[in-house]
């Protein structure tokens, strides 16, 4: 591993144990991906997480509080990480084509098809209430 490689990985180390902590699969890989993606059955919580300021400040901990106030939380929490896992994120994308790339996104998986998406766009510039909000109104809907 070069050292920019091996810098980058310290440096995005607790941005993946954010979501790892509570209770996400980190896929790592498009094998990881595909195989996941595969066997699914029900309701996914799927965040592609970036290192970006947006995704510290206000897609995981909008994530993290709003599966903690959901009645109905998702059969699954997946997440992938932008930049750094690029053939496991691309491969992720795959499953929604229709839905241009973005990062951080939160994407609502259920009975194999993407159900709901919530870009970047909807996350930069907003408060990380609004944000949760958003995504517990989303809950509530998907995974009933």
């Amino acid at each position: 591993m070069n050292a920019y490689d091996e810098y980058m990985k310290g440096i995005v180390k607790p941005m993946r144990e954010e979501l790892a902590q509570n209770g996400f699969t980190e896929l790592t890989t498009a094998e990881d991906v595909e195989g996941t993606m595969k066997t699914l059955k029900g309701t996914a919580l799927v965040v592609i997480n970036s290192v970006c300021g947006c995704a510290a400040g206000l897609a995981r901990p909008a994530v993290r509080e709003a599966l903690e106030e959901a009645e109905h939380k998702p059969d699954h929490l997946l997440t992938v990480f932008a930049g750094q896992d690029k053939e496991a994120t691309n491969m992720m994308r795959d499953y929604f084509p229709e839905v241009p790339p973005s990062s951080p996104s939160i994407a609502l998986w259920k009975d194999g098809a993407l159900a709901y998406f919530i870009p970047r766009e909807q996350i930069e510039n907003f408060e990380m209430e609004q944000i949760k909000d958003h995504l517990s109104e989303v809950l509530a809907q998907v995974c009933k």
